[in-house]
């Protein structure tokens, strides 16, 4: 079996990611088990450098909040702003802290100097803007309607600016932390909630019939950018509905929902050309994803499974399994488990090719591995065959103390 799983093993390199799929991908998923490692993302930056430089990829896109990824992407591309202002106020999840999202940022805005527009790189966060809590939905709402009123006609507004500010009241009452735990605490089936959504509706619908006249007024970016605050404005007002929910659907409906932001985000940049996208593992899986509240098992479709749904041989997802994490209390896996034989191998880091590895081990599968540290979750062997590759790093060494998100 052993010496199977070493012939199953290769470089991680774009050359061998690319021989591993059965056609070139537009979205190719990178996931990671655990976040906060900026040894994970210093495979991310070395993959995405090289499928930059030999397959002609222009994009990418990581799990942070949608709206402030547009800084980043604003100095990647025209150089707006300085790099300590874009790390500090272009990321969410405290992910700005990062070396290696700070180098990512870094050779992008460099390679992209004295570049058509054409062959710049482009960044996006692809997730909705969430963290322990929603954000209030003004900043993505104002802007899709300041760009509508800009450009169409005023009398096909379904309101004013005015209107808005006066509905959406203080941002403090959407952004209450109190409001995850406590449905009575959150305003989203407030009556000035609901008539944001019915107005929110309006002006995505007016984005959509303007089309036209709106890309050939302005640009297809600045037509896309308004997408994004159309998406964005309707998720989190849908987002914000299912908090203030007392039913036992509420928590399922607020994971399901971020997933379906994420999907239609990803779905949103991989029109432009091939992407590779970064996140946990779990946000990537062709399956639904599940948890459990108490008593009560939770089910949702992942983002993963709904960009797999859209694109088909068109998406392929590479998930990352580690060895040790010392410095989080994971130790060396049990040699049983799928990271234990992987183990045994003697890189610090390579691409597996999942059939090769089912090959290797037959009817058996090892045994699911198990993590004394919340923070990491195992590879679970039962999903191998949801993977087009994996990707194995043994050893984390401890490095920034960089937020879990």
């Amino acid at each position: 079996m052993i010496a199977g799983i070493k012939d199953a093993a290769h470089a991680v390199e774009a050359a061998a990611v690319m021989r591993l799929l059965p056609a070139r991908p537009r979205l190719l998923a990178l996931g990671e088990p655990t976040h906060g490692e900026d040894t994970l993302l210093d495979v991310r930056n070395d993959l995405f450098r090289q499928l930059v430089e030999e397959e002609g990829y222009r994009s990418i896109a990581i799990e942070s909040d949608c709206m402030m990824g547009l800084v980043v992407d604003d100095y990647v591309t025209s150089g707006t702003g300085t790099l300590d202002e874009v790390m500090e106020r272009g990321f969410s999840h405290g992910w700005g802290a990062s070396e290696a999202n700070r180098e990512l940022v870094r050779w992008m805005r460099a390679r992209n100097e004295g570049r058509p527009a054409s062959e710049h790189l482009r960044f996006a966060g692809f997730d909705g803007p969430l963290e322990y809590w929603a954000a209030s939905p003004r900043q993505a709402l104002t802007a899709l309607h300041g760009y509508l009123a800009a450009w169409t006609e005023p009398d096909l507004l379904p309101c004013t600016a005015g209107t808005l500010d006066r509905l959406l009241g203080d941002d403090d009452r959407w952004s209450d932390p109190a409001a995850v735990m406590d449905p009575s605490q959150s305003v989203g089936q407030s009556a000035e909630a609901r008539q944001l959504r019915w107005l929110a509706d309006d002006l995505v619908a007016l984005l959509d019939a303007q089309t036209p006249h709106l890309i050939a007024a302005t640009s297809r970016d600045d037509w896309d950018r308004a997408r994004l605050y159309g998406r964005t404005a309707t998720g989190l007002l849908g987002y914000h509905f299912w908090m203030a929910d007392t039913s036992p659907a509420r928590v399922t409906r607020m994971c399901a929902l971020r997933d379906s932001m994420m999907a239609a985000n990803l779905l949103a940049v991989a029109e432009r050309g091939p992407v590779l996208a970064h996140a946990h593992n779990a946000h990537f899986q062709r399956s639904k994803s599940s948890m459990r509240l108490g008593d009560l098992p939770l089910e949702w479709w992942s983002a993963g499974s709904i960009v797999n749904a859209h694109l088909g041989e068109a998406y392929a997802f590479l998930a990352t399994a580690v060895g040790t994490i010392r410095h989080r209390g994971v130790d060396t896996p049990a040699p049983d488990t799928l990271e234990g034989l992987l183990y045994t191998l003697p890189e610090d880091r390579c691409l597996i090719d999942v059939r090769g590895l089912t090959a290797a081990l037959g009817d058996a599968l090892p045994a699911p591995g198990a993590s004394p540290w919340f923070g990491y979750a195992p590879m679970d062997p039962s999903h191998l065959s949801e993977v087009d590759g994996l990707v194995f790093v043994k050893d984390i060494p401890q490095g920034e103390n960089i937020p879990q998100g």
